[in-house]
């Protein structure tokens, strides 16, 4: 398999490759270069950080508690919310240091399709395994799964979905968003479909709970069907629909293939998803076909902010003295995990970039490896507010705090010429003005070549 293409194809399943892995794997056919991607995602540990401060609560019983005051309530609520930043730091550093590049790739690709945000540490933390466990798996149990995570119940209201009282907004968005899209269900679906779902709630320890007494027996007609259906059969129905396989392909597509859609390329998906809605088949379909290689699809998309950073942090071993400033980062590019802007997730392409994210993305590079310093004009919200930041330096300017540990980065890049690190950073097309800013370039070391190179608009696209 050529290595442009071996480059093309961990951008996106991944997050880039090493030197080293892309010579190893150069000498392979493109069957056994996707079939390891696979073998290296059979399993997917369950991300987890240190919770043991909260386990006297959640294991003992409630008559055990005494009622909380507003402080104690307060205190407990700002507990949750720093590991949830812990929390964040440990998922990119996940994807930084992981073999399990397309499970995890997969993971953050679901996260901004089943999108959720949630203030419990805890539950928080199970539905982002939900989404690692099912990311490669079948679509129906997965959908299934998720509509009983107690971060998904509380984000759309779910918990206030009772017999005769039903609220719609968990049926309308797993329909708008999560699984059809608009102009393929009734606003009767929505209304009956609702009528499901009634009574799902959870106890504090993260597991389901039907309660039976705000559940709604009665009959409700769905998408032509009529019977006393729960939650699993309307999820069901709805994956009877073609409409239902196509929604999820395009979504796929788009992440992973081109913004621009192909409709025969999503024909071609559907007709093959649709049938038993595995999406690591799906994913292997789109891997090994040729069309995935093809030149319109290399090169032609814009990083998220988690890929441009993830990217650079798996090149050079950088890490943050302060862990809350590469939230701070993320804040400024516009994606910080855990915290999307609304329940349709993240848009992506071309949204990623205005005025103030394209600097600060051609000066990331520099800033942390190089701690140049950068003017903090923040995008988006946190849990916590960004004044305390401020308030370190009123100017409005700060240094990110970095360690960078060149060596991994030395021993991969010692044998190749600049010409050569151009090629295993860059895997598009360079501009004329590019090549020629980089040609008048007076640089004396491969470190100083590789900011350059991070540094360059080509260095944005995968």
């Amino acid at each position: 398999m050529k290595r442009h293409s071996i480059q093309h194809l961990y951008l996106r399943a991944g997050f880039g490759i090493s030197k080293s892995k892309l010579d190893n794997l150069a000498s392979h056919s493109k069957a056994e270069v996707v079939e390891q991607l696979f073998a290296n995602s059979r399993k997917l540990e369950p991300l987890k950080i240190d919770l043991s401060e909260f386990e006297e609560f959640l294991n003992s019983p409630k008559s055990e508690h005494p009622k909380p005051t507003p402080a104690e309530k307060q205190a407990f609520r700002k507990k949750s919310r720093q590991k949830i930043k812990e929390l964040n730091n440990a998922w990119i550093d996940r994807l930084i240091d992981t073999d399990s590049v397309l499970g995890e790739k997969m993971t953050l690709f679901w996260s901004n399709v089943f999108v959720c945000k949630d203030k419990t540490v805890w539950h928080f933390q199970q539905y982002n395994n939900t989404l690692r466990e099912h990311a490669l798996g079948n679509l129906r149990t997965f959908v299934k799964a998720i509509s009983k995570e107690p971060s998904m119940i509380k984000y759309l209201n779910n918990k206030q979905n009772v017999k005769d009282s039903p609220n719609e907004n968990f049926a309308r968005e797993l329909m708008e968003l999560f699984t059809l899209g608009e102009g393929n269900y009734t606003e009767e679906d929505i209304h009956n479909s609702a009528r499901a779902f009634t009574g799902y709630s959870f106890r504090k320890d993260g597991s389901f709970r039907l309660i039976k007494k705000k559940h709604d027996e009665g009959i409700k007609t769905f998408m032509g069907k009529s019977g006393n259906f729960d939650g699993d059969d309307i999820i069901d129905i709805i994956l009877e629909q073609k409409a239902c396989a196509r929604f999820i392909c395009k979504k796929v597509y788009r992440y992973f293939v081109n913004d621009k859609i192909d409709e025969k390329h999503i024909d071609e998906l559907t007709e093959f998803f649709y049938r038993h809605y595995d999406i690591k088949k799906l994913m292997h379909h789109i891997f090994i076909s040729d069309w995935f290689y093809s030149p319109e699809n290399i090169g032609v998309k814009i990083k998220s902010p988690i890929e441009l950073l993830v990217g650079i942090q798996r090149s050079v071993d950088v890490k943050f003295e302060k862990p809350k400033q590469r939230i701070f980062i993320q804040k400024m590019m516009g994606q910080t995990l855990l915290d999307p802007p609304n329940v349709a997730g993240w848009k992506g392409g071309k949204n990623w970039i205005d005025s103030n994210t394209m600097m600060f993305r051609l000066k990331l590079a520099s800033i942390l490896l190089y701690h140049n310093e950068i003017e903090l004009i923040a995008k988006g919200e946190f849990d916590d507010s960004f004044d305390d930041y401020y308030m370190e330096n009123k100017k409005g300017k700060q240094k990110i705090k970095t360690l960078v540990n060149w060596n991994q980065f030395d021993n991969e890049f010692a044998s190749l010429d600049l010409e050569g690190m151009q090629d295993q950073l860059i895997n598009c097309e360079i501009s004329p003005e590019t090549k020629s800013f980089l040609s008048k370039l007076s640089v004396s070391n491969h470190r100083a070549y590789c900011v350059q190179l991070m540094s360059i608009p080509e260095y944005q696209l995968c």
